[in-house]
């Protein structure tokens, strides 16, 4: 797991938390989100350029040389909103794309949620998959993705404006604070235990310890009862807290009550256009859709009156 922010202080509350941390003169930041890129390179680099590509927008990031992309310097917060890797071809080079744009953001301008395929890290002798990207990780890099929770660079949920960015979500209401906290107290344990006699049994152990962070269902990791970054989308009510997530995949944008989730960039490989990134500002959340022909069109979710 190369995830390495280099040169980047510990970011702590309120700026790990809540779009209300990130300092902006003038206008309030947009934040734009994508979650579920596992490791299609190109399909994240469409989906990210959507903004650039819309004639009405300013980037939020700019292709340059060999196709890499990077921050564009302009008032946003960028969430990679969980399951950077696994399942295709370009994982290290995705993780790599993800860790230079932290890099060139201004502090808590690029934010990173926990997915399930990160959790695996975490937990990778519980789980297994020695298939995936995930299951192969040695454990300097299993270290090294541990100590960017601890300084957090990557956390359970982060709070925008209306509604809470989370890979898989909850059907009851938690703290931003809370759940990050737990997650940060789980990786230190688990740092502590790395490499040591006791490291098995403490990578099983903070899955029920922080259940509502890490826990898995019932008879499937995804069933009910599953925690913040495993639970299925099926599984979330219509009256679950307003909630942006990933995880389960669809064609295009879904909403369910005040639950949008966000996931389309694999059900989209086999055909031309289909990636996807959502848009917040404080009055709005909409969704920015790459077409067919390579335009974008922009479509609004949901309008938010400020209190």
């Amino acid at each position: 797991m190369p995830l390495h922010v280099p040169d980047k202080t510990r970011l702590s509350h309120p700026a790990r938390d809540s779009v209300d941390g990130v300092s902006s003169e003038g206008e309030p930041p947009t934040i734009v989100s994508i979650s579920d890129i596992h490791g299609y390179l190109e399909s994240a680099r469409s989906a990210l350029l959507t903004v650039a590509d819309h004639p009405d927008i300013e980037p939020i990031v700019v292709r340059g040389r060999n196709g890499t992309l990077h921050w564009a310097d302009e008032n946003y917060v960028l969430v990679f909103n969980g399951d950077l890797i696994d399942r295709g071809p370009a994982n290290e080079e995705v993780l790599e794309m993800v860790a230079r744009l932290v890099d060139e953001a201004p502090l808590g301008r690029v934010r990173i949620t926990l997915g399930n395929h990160e959790a695996i890290v975490l937990s990778t002798d519980h789980f297994g998959f020695p298939q995936w990207f995930a299951g192969k990780v040695d454990i300097d890099d299993r270290r090294l993705f541990l100590e960017q929770i601890v300084a957090g660079h990557v956390v359970a949920a982060y709070r925008g404006y209306n509604v809470t960015y989370v890979h898989a979500g909850s059907p009851v209401g938690y703290r931003v604070e809370e759940v990050n906290e737990s997650l940060v107290d789980a990786a230190t344990k688990l740092l502590e235990a790395a490499g040591t006699e006791d490291d098995m049994a403490m990578q099983l152990q903070i899955i029920d310890y922080h259940h509502r962070v890490l826990g898995v269902g019932k008879g499937h990791p995804k069933a009910p009862g599953a925690g913040l970054v495993w639970l299925d989308f099926d599984h979330l009510p219509p009256d679950a807290p307003p909630q942006v997530v990933g995880h389960t995949r669809h064609t295009a944008p879904q909403r369910k009550g005040q639950v949008y989730c966000q996931n389309v960039l694999r059900d989209n490989l086999d055909s031309d256009g289909g990636e996807a990134v959502f848009v917040e500002t404080p009055e709005s959340l909409s969704t920015l859709i790459r077409e067919p022909d390579g335009s974008t069109t922009l479509s609004e979710l949901d309008r938010f009156v400020r209190k």
